[in-house]
């Protein structure tokens, strides 16, 4: 009982720990955005100029619009494509299933400074060069797979019998992937 104890107190503090040394830079650096000092000086004098300075920056601001740009439209095609690959890869069988549905993983493990790279220089040799379709078709490459290996993971537990079920009540194909299929 008390050695139970003892390794509940244990895994308790290593969580703590473990939480401190992931989200304790952050808070700091989160209170340091507010200090007037450009070199992060001690004692904290507290200030929001650097963040009236940022409002009044437009290459900023624009570059902050292109980002929230890039990530919903990257979210909207990912999730649309992945979610029609996971639904073909559940339902249908065909040659190449196995080897397709590994080829989803080396994206996920390869760093992403080097598929990045190599993207860059695929996306010169057909001539798309740089530039938001550049960085979006980048982003979707890279979100795809774990769009798909997620969804996948989630149609494993999705009873076939709900589809069925809803067919012989006479829905066609897209009604029970769009009433059943998708709310899953």
């Amino acid at each position: 009982m008390a050695t139970t104890r003892i390794l509940e107190w244990l895994g308790r503090c290593y969580i703590v720990l473990l939480l401190a040394f992931l989200y304790l830079p952050i808070i700091i650096m989160a209170l340091m955005s507010f200090n007037a000092s450009p070199f992060y000086q001690l004692p904290l004098e507290w200030t929001t100029d650097w963040y009236a300075s940022l409002w009044q920056n437009d290459q900023l601001i624009a570059a902050t619009w292109n980002s929230i740009e890039i990530a919903v439209i990257t979210t909207v095609i990912a999730t649309v494509l992945g979610s029609a690959a996971s639904l073909a890869l559940y339902r249908y069988d065909f040659p190449g299933k196995k080897v397709l549905q590994a080829l989803l993983f080396p994206p996920i493990a390869i760093p992403w400074l080097i598929t990045g790279t190599a993207m860059l220089i695929f996306f010169f040799g057909i001539g798309i060069g740089r530039g938001l379709v550049a960085i979006l078709l980048g982003h979707v490459a890279l979100a795809l797979p774990y769009v798909i290996v997620v969804v996948s993971a989630r149609l494993q537990t999705f009873a076939p019998e709900l589809e069925a079920a809803a067919r012989s009540l006479g829905a066609n194909q897209w009604q029970v992937t769009n009433r059943v299929t998708l709310p899953w």
